[in-house]
């Protein structure tokens, strides 16, 4: 019997928790804690500003309550820049310090052009120098804290688009979070991934998604929020993923790490009641996962 199913998490944004502002209405902490413990998951990301304790220590304390650990958490920060060099090294240092006081083992960079978010641009070769040098720094700085660097590839990022996801491969050794959902909207197919690049996988985010909606979003017609708010991220096995397929082609490679549920979910009309809201698409997304995903997988 695998043990797939004792290494799914999910995480805060499942459950709306998101640092974007107007991004929607976030559930109280022990709610989602609780609600997260009713599907037996044990770990859990660091999640927005302000659903944790900032101190990493109290964090952890706070997950205690509930048998739960610390996995990391999302840390966009600018690469490509040599005048955000020191705020950068900064930035990292300063969450690489709550995670590993909070147990966590993952530090998840997202390359981000600004601090708007701003849509992202093609790079110059110096630029694209730079930010291979700092991912570079970023390991270090993460192996000097007990954790491992995944980088994030992520829509409205630099690590955006298809031929994004081929450049760094080959320029950089740094490990990735399998992202199903962003790495399918910019143009790569996940399943490929996981099979060709098996050795460079050190995380994974299990995200579906109405791929009919991509284009939009890569067109800069519809942002991510909006995508979230209008449907482009589905319960596992009702997108355009092959979710089953990731799995198992990660599995039959020997991947024994995480796989975190990560829905991006938008709570617009007011707190959902006890018992339902973004509960109810984890729970179908558990179901898929264990009705039909784990039943695939060699024991």
């Amino acid at each position: 019997m695998s043990d797939f199913l004792s290494r799914v998490a999910s995480a805060p944004i499942s459950w709306g928790i998101c640092e974007v502002p107007g991004w929607g209405e976030m559930l109280p902490t022990d709610r989602v804690l609780s609600e997260m413990k009713q599907f037996g998951f044990n770990a859990t990301e660091i999640g927005a500003p302000g659903f944790l304790p900032s101190d990493g220590e109290a964090a952890k304390a706070k997950l205690a309550e509930y048998d739960m650990q610390m996995l990391g958490g999302f840390v966009p920060l600018i690469l490509h820049d040599p005048a955000q060099r020191e705020k950068a090294i900064a930035d990292a240092t300063a969450a690489a310090k709550v995670f590993q006081s909070s147990g966590g083992s993952k530090f998840v960079t997202a390359v981000i052009l600004d601090e708007d978010w701003s849509d992202p641009r093609p790079l110059t070769d110096d630029e694209k120098a730079h930010f291979v040098d700092m991912l570079g720094v970023i390991d270090e700085i993460c192996a000097a804290h007990g954790l491992e660097q995944v980088i994030h590839p992520h829509a409205q990022t630099l690590i955006e688009t298809a031929q994004d996801v081929e450049w760094l491969v080959e320029a950089s050794p740094v490990k990735w979070t399998l992202d199903t959902g962003h790495l399918a909207i910019g143009g790569v197919d996940p399943v490929a991934f996981a099979r060709d690049h098996l050795d460079r996988v050190g995380y994974v985010h299990l995200k579906d998604v109405n791929l009919s909606m991509a284009p939009a979003v890569l067109r800069r017609e519809l942002s991510l929020m909006e995508g979230a708010q209008t449907g482009l991220f589905t319960v596992l096995g009702e997108g355009s993923i092959d979710i089953a397929g990731v799995v198992q082609a990660l599995e039959e490679g020997g991947y024994r790490g995480w796989y975190v549920i990560e829905q991006d979910t938008a709570l617009t009309d007011g707190l959902p009641a006890e018992g339902s809201g973004p509960i109810e698409a984890v729970r179908a997304s558990m179901t898929y996962l264990t009705d039909v995903v784990a039943p695939a997988l060699p024991g």
